[in-house]
């Protein structure tokens, strides 16, 4: 079948270099892709967010089932206008991609349903989120209720912090906020396929948010990633598939609304259990990256399996025993402003060493790879434990000549300690 993928980070081309490898697959397109991704598909240059081109292509370039890589398309609505034109999509509809497009939503959602969760409060406006901070000690977490590329959320330590950022929210036009409890415990992220009744377990990961070494400094879209996550265990994932993942599905098919797609839970392992933090309507990045190295079925199969409500009764997916970690090469200046333009050499050297190199934000000028993005590179390996993997992937990075550019070294920290013991 000819498939298009749309989509232009680091996630995008791990889907695309696993996409390409299936026996489905006739031609492979992207939208609006990039250096990387054009190793694997022909580009078509569209913009994500373009939903009359995209469509448009498709049925020009008879495209069978459309793989939706970010999230905004997808909380715009995508899914359903390429659903309606009698286009296969893997990826949510409109009204279920709110698990991830209102934070609000997802909260009053798990309430209904006794999922567990943070204890929180919603406010629509300044004045209404201060005062409902006075429900809540410190820490506290206040999260802007809409979709922030990762970093809408500030974990406040201290009262002038949590206001400091619900000013922040509220200085422009409009806003929202969701204010919730502080958890305790250690974060896990986990993926689930569903096709809105059957759904099957994807894969763990953990990843690293703060820009600086030992998870220090603001907040990044992730600045690395493992997989599998040894901390949520076998025990902790199936109370976490069957008192979070499966009433959230079953909800949104009770309502009329059924979830296609990836479902990613991001949770923290508490010491009552596993409680949802937020749902992602897509595969994380660069959670993805490290998922694609360790998957060993045919990807395609199973996202149109998923499309096509065919996921009851399969067997799970195979993935390697072996770790797979990814380091996040970013431009100088992310999280804020990212330096554009910087060279970048070496991708090759990286990739003699075993491992893989994702492209997140580059882009030729002059036939030259250059950086275009915050996030830059995704620089991916394997290992038999999670300190293999980390010194495979540190091996690759310092195979890479991008001056500009900075990376953390401690990603896997904590499971390196851990394996240590």
């Amino acid at each position: 079948m000819n498939v298009l993928l749309v989509g232009s980070g680091g996630r995008e081309h791990a889907l695309a270099w696993k996409l390409a490898q299936s026996p489905l697959l006739d031609t492979l397109y992207a939208a609006p892709g990039n250096p990387g991704i054009a190793q694997h598909a022909q580009i078509a240059d569209i913009a994500a967010g373009d939903h009359r081109a995209l469509i448009d292509f498709c049925i020009r370039h008879s495209i069978q089932f459309v793989v939706v890589g970010p999230e905004a398309p997808l909380v715009e609505g995508l899914g359903d206008n390429l659903r309606t034109m009698g286009i296969g999509v893997f990826g949510p509809n409109r009204f279920p991609a709110q698990l991830e497009g209102s934070k609000g939503f997802t909260k009053d959602l798990c309430a209904r349903e006794n999922i567990p969760t943070a204890a929180y409060a919603r406010a629509e406006s300044k004045d209404g989120a201060l005062a409902a901070l006075d429900d809540f000690g410190v820490p506290v977490v206040v999260k802007a209720d809409g979709l922030a590329a990762g970093k809408g959320v500030t974990v406040a330590m201290t009262r002038e912090d949590a206001e400091a950022a619900i000013a922040d929210i509220f200085s422009g036009t409009g806003g929202s906020v969701v204010i919730e409890e502080f958890l305790e415990g250690e974060e896990a992220s986990l993926f689930v396929l569903t096709d809105g009744t059957a759904y099957v377990s994807f894969g763990s990961a953990q990843d690293h948010k703060r820009v600086g070494e030992g998870d220090t400094g603001p907040n990044t879209g992730g600045m690395g990633a493992y997989s599998p996550a040894p901390v949520l265990t076998a025990e902790l994932e199936a109370r976490a598939i069957d008192e979070i993942v499966r009433p959230t599905v079953e909800a949104l098919a009770r309502q009329g609304n059924p979830y296609s797609g990836v479902l990613y839970a991001g949770l923290m392992l508490t010491a009552d259990g596993p409680k949802l933090i937020e749902y992602n309507a897509r595969f994380g990045d660069p959670e993805c990256q490290v998922l694609m190295m360790r998957l060993e079925d045919d990807l395609l199969e199973w996202m149109v399996a998923a499309e096509k409500g065919e996921l009851a009764g399969r067997a799970p997916p195979r993935f390697s025993d072996d770790t797979a970690l990814t380091v996040v090469m970013a431009a100088n200046g992310y999280p804020g402003t990212p330096e554009a333009g910087g060279r970048i050499d070496g991708i090759d050297a990286a990739e003699a060493t075993g491992a893989r190199v994702f492209h997140a934000g580059t882009r030729l000028a002059d036939g030259r790879l250059v950086a275009s993005g915050g996030r830059v590179l995704t620089v991916t390996a394997t290992g038999a434990s999670v300190r293999e993997a980390q010194a495979a992937a540190y091996r690759a990075v310092d195979a890479i000549d991008f001056p500009t550019g900075f990376c953390r070294r401690d990603i896997g920290w904590r499971e390196v300690e851990r394996e240590q013991g």
